[in-house]
């Protein structure tokens, strides 16, 4: 093969080479614009997904507040909701949670974490924020892969808690003392509450049935107060004991993130069904097509069947027992009213507090006792007796010292007992019973109670 012919073909296996890698190189630049192009569109699309989620939120956040009675225009609280948060009801503010303890850890939900915290100027508080480690923040970065966008997201459930809490004021809703706002917050928002503590079932049941029945009240309250409020019927989705704290003996209710204030719309009553694990309850479309009243019914047979049910019927005084009776069947049934149930809940406590269930005790049974005022007891040899207001000794509410005599009789191992000053929240008195004691001791505020038939037995 000649030189010339040599030379052709090396310079025609260049060209083909050179060809083949424009060819290449075009295809690959276009795949990388294609997956950039590709990505930049998926990023776009999940902020927009995202923008819109938070939208939603905005929207739902909006509908729950008031400006002198008449509702927001919506489209004018976009972007900042935050601006008709209402703070007049609050006291604390940023400058008051620059330094805080933490004391302890109240509980961690899907969203928020609840410290309890001691404060530069030592009160107590509850302190609630997002939880960045919770399971609504961990799947809104695995849906959208934006950290802020999804500390916004979550943060809303707060947000509406608050605006909740400043709408909605009653005595069994915990207190909202001040909420704060900051980008270098988790979530950006930090609600504080006043202090309690959750709701133990098992410790309330081991209570006296005054404050059982004292929790359930609270909770009728409560639900009426709901069914009537100034943003309308209020539903809680999520009624469970765990959204409820007690504060100084009171339920008070603390959850409010899954509260709606819309009754469901209808246009046939197969559209008004109350759907719980054991049985399900019909009402009527009303003409206007809405399941009216199914918002307080649905509240009235949660609260039977997670705190009526469990501390209502056991150990309730004799007399009373017909009328709780009657409220068990009645809200069990659903056949009255939040309001019918609370007039029920009124007539027990103005009996119970006036002491007409007491009218089969003889008042000849404080007779047998020797009345020794302005004296205590000291040495003291207890007795426990159950439910007792001192778990180490018997301690049970009385309407006077009739009805201490009485107790003090049917129990065999009773020989004294004291009445103080000190009264529970129905303004009974406290009377401690005792087995013996070893001496008496000056107390202006004490009177001591022996039994006769047994004062010989006893050290004086």
């Amino acid at each position: 093969m000649s030189s010339t012919r040599k030379q052709y073909f090396t310079l025609f296996g260049l060209a083909l080479m050179i060809v083949c890698l424009t060819v290449v190189m075009k295809k690959w630049h276009l795949g990388l614009r294609k997956s950039f192009v590709d990505s930049a569109l998926e990023v776009s699309s999940l902020r927009s997904a995202l923008l819109q989620h938070i939208e939603q939120r905005q929207h739902e956040i909006a509908r729950f507040y008031n400006v002198n009675n008449r509702s927001l225009d919506i489209q004018s609280t976009f972007p900042n909701v935050d601006a008709f948060m209402d703070r007049t009801l609050e006291t604390l503010g940023c400058s008051d949670l620059s330094s805080w303890t933490v004391v302890d850890v109240l509980g961690a939900g899907y969203t928020k974490t609840v410290l309890k915290v001691v404060l530069t100027q030592g009160s107590e508080v509850a302190l609630k924020t997002v939880n960045d480690q919770g399971t609504d923040m961990r799947s809104c970065l695995e849906d959208f892969r934006d950290p802020q966008g999804c500390q916004d997201l979550v943060s809303y459930k707060l947000r509406k808690e608050i605006i909740l809490l400043q709408r909605l004021q009653h005595p069994n809703i915990v207190k909202l003392k001040g909420q704060c706002q900051d980008s270098a917050l988790v979530g950006g928002i930090t609600a504080v509450l006043e202090q309690g503590t959750p709701v133990q079932m098992i410790q309330l049941l081991q209570s006296p049935w005054e404050e059982r029945f004292r929790v359930c009240l609270g909770l009728v309250r409560l639900l009426h107060y709901l069914s009537l409020s100034p943003l309308g019927s209020v539903a809680l989705l999520d009624f469970q004991p765990r959204q409820f704290i007690m504060v100084s003996g009171e339920l008070k209710l603390t959850d409010l993130d899954d509260a709606i204030v819309t009754e469901t719309q209808c246009r046939t009553t197969s559209d008004c069904v109350l759907q719980f694990p054991l049985r399900n309850f019909t009402f009527p479309c009303s003409g206007s097509g809405v399941c009216q009243g199914l918002n307080e019914m649905r509240n009235l047979y949660n609260a039977y069947r997670y705190f009526f049910i469990y501390l209502l019927p056991h150990q309730a005084p004799t007399i009373l027992k017909p009328l709780m009776d009657q409220i068990m069947n009645a809200t069990g049934e659903l056949k009255h009213s939040v309001n019918k149930t609370l007039e029920a809940f009124e007539e027990v406590l103005d009996v119970y507090r006036s002491g007409l269930h007491l009218q089969n005790i003889p008042s000849s049974a404080i007779n047998d006792y020797a009345v020794l005022k302005g004296m205590a007891t000291s040495g003291n040899k207890e007795y426990k007796c159950w439910p007792s207001y001192n778990h180490h000794g018997c301690m049970l509410s009385v309407h006077g010292a009739a009805e201490a005599a009485h107790i003090c009789n049917s129990h065999p191992q009773c020989t004294s007992f004291s009445l103080s000053d000190q009264k529970t929240w129905t303004g009974r008195l406290l009377a401690s019973f005792r087995s013996s004691f070893s001496h008496l001791v000056p107390d202006v505020s004490s009177t001591v109670y022996v039994r006769t038939a047994k004062a010989s037995a006893t050290t004086l």
